[in-house]
C-alpha cells in the first residue's frame, strides 16, 4: 500500500457548489482534532463537519473523563451543535457558530485551537504542531468508496501532531501536553441512508511512541479472532485493514497486514476496552500492541450509528507505553446484538 503526502494548502479546502451545481446532499467535509490528559483520564474530541450541499455545519467541542459515558450528557462538557451556519474563515482562521476556532498559522505544519464556553465552565488554548508528513488518507468506512465517482474528486489527510497548551474545566487547569492525531476530509460522500454500509465495527488506532514509532490502521476485528460480530456480516475474502502505515523516523511505510483481538467490550458501551494488534509493514516488519481504555464516551457525531471515542493506553513488547484516541463506530444490527449479549451475560 503506497502511502502518499498532501499539500497544507488541503488544510483550508472547503468547497461551495458552483451557482446551478447541485451535489449529493450527503457530501461533507470535516477537520478533527483531539487531545488527553491521561492522568485524569480526560480525552477530548472536537470535530466540523460540513455539509456544502444546504450549506450547513454541525460539530463542536466534547471532553470526556473516565469510561463510563454511556450517555452524551454523561461527559464532562458537550457543546456540539447538529445545526450551524458556514463558519467563517479570515485569515486560516475557521470559527463556528459555537465559539470554536481552527486557526491554521502554517497550513500544514501548525495550527491554535480555541475554545471558551458561553458561560466559563470550560476553555481551551492549544497548538498544534506537526511530527508526521501530511499523509493522505482515502474513505473511513469501508463501502464508502462506492458511492465515489470522479466527479466528486474526494480526499482526506491525517497527521500526528504535538499537541500543547492548557484546558479549563470548572475551574481547574489541566496543562496538555500530548502526542495526537489530526484528521480531515473532503468532498467525501458519506451516506446514512439505512443499511448503506453494511460492515463490522471499525476500530481506529492511532498512536505514538516516538519519532521512530508512529503507528495507525484502521480496521474491523478478523473472523480467526471470534468477534462478537460473527454472524451479522459477510466479509468475504477482504483484508480486515483499509487504510494503515507506520511512521520510522524519516521513513513512511504501508502496512500489508493487520490483526487486532479485542480481548474485553465495554459492558454498557459496547466498544474495546482491552484490545491487542498485531501488523506487519511493507518491508516484512513485524509490529505487537496491547491496550486498554483510561477514558470512554458516546459521542454524537453521527447519530446515524453508535460513535465511541476513547483515550487507550498503549504499551509494545519492549516496554514503551503511549496514550492516544481510539475510536470506534458501527451500526444498529451490531448494536442489538450487543444489547442481546450483554443481557446474557448479566443473567448468567
Amino acid at each position: 500500500m503506497a502511502v502518499h503526502t498532501h499539500p497544507g494548502s488541503t488544510d483550508l479546502l472547503l468547497p461551495l457548489p458552483s451557482a446551478g451545481e447541485s451535489w449529493d446532499p450527503h457530501t461533507i467535509h470535516t477537520h478533527y482534532f483531539g487531545f488527553s490528559v491521561p492522568e485524569t483520564a480526560i480525552g477530548a474530541f472536537i470535530y466540523v463537519r460540513y455539509m456544502p450541499a444546504f450549506p450547513l455545519t454541525q460539530g463542536g467541542v466534547c471532553v470526556f473523563q473516565g469510561t463510563d459515558n454511556v450517555e452524551h450528557a454523561d461527559m464532562a462538557f458537550l457543546d456540539y451543535e447538529m445545526t450551524m451556519p458556514w463558519p467563517t474563515i479570515e485569515d486560516g482562521a475557521i470559527t463556528t457558530a459555537n465559539g470554536l476556532t481552527i486557526d491554521f498559522t502554517e497550513p500544514g505544519k501548525t495550527a491554535a485551537l480555541r475554545y471558551r464556553a458561553c458561560e466559563n465552565r470550560m476553555s481551551f488554548d492549544l497548538v498544534a504542531e506537526a511530527v508526521t508528513p501530511l499523509l493522505a488518507r482515502g474513505h473511513v468506512m469501508p463501502g464508502e468508496e462506492d458511492h465515489h465517482h470522479a466527479g466528486t474528486q474526494p480526499g482526506g489527510s491525517e497527521q500526528f501532531v504535538h499537541m500543547t497548551g492548557q484546558l479549563v474545566l470548572d475551574g481547574t487547569t489541566y496543562p496538555v501536553d500530548c502526542y495526537a492525531p489530526r484528521d480531515r476530509s473532503w468532498r467525501q460522500v458519506r451516506v446514512e441512508k439505512r443499511g448503506a454500509v453494511p460492515v463490522p465495527p471499525v476500530g481506529w488506532s492511532p498512536m505514538y511512541f516516538g519519532p521512530d514509532l508512529i503507528f495507525n490502521q484502521i480496521s474491523f476485528e478478523p473472523l480467526d479472532t471470534e468477534p462478537a460480530w460473527r454472524g451479522l456480516y459477510d466479509v468475504g475474502d477482504r483484508p480486515s485493514h483499509h487504510f494503515a502505515w507506520v511512521q520510522r523516523g524519516e521513513e513512511t511505510r504501508g502496512i500489508t497486514k493487520v490483526r487486532r483481538n479485542v480481548l474485553e467490550y465495554h459492558p454498557r458501551l459496547h466498544m474495546a476496552l482491552r484490545q491487542e494488534i498485531s501488523a506487519v509493514d511493507e518491508t516484512g516488519e513485524e509490529y505487537f500492541f496491547r491496550g486498554e481504555a483510561v477514558a470512554a464516551a458516546s459521542i454524537p457525531a453521527w447519530p446515524n450509528c453508535s460513535f465511541r471515542d476513547s483515550v487507550f493506553r498503549w504499551e509494545d513488547p519492549h516496554g514503551r507505553t503511549t496514550y492516544s484516541t481510539y475510536q470506534e463506530i458501527w451500526f444498529d444490527a451490531y448494536h442489538h446484538a450487543m444489547l442481546r449479549r450483554a443481557a446474557r451475560t448479566a443473567h448468567a
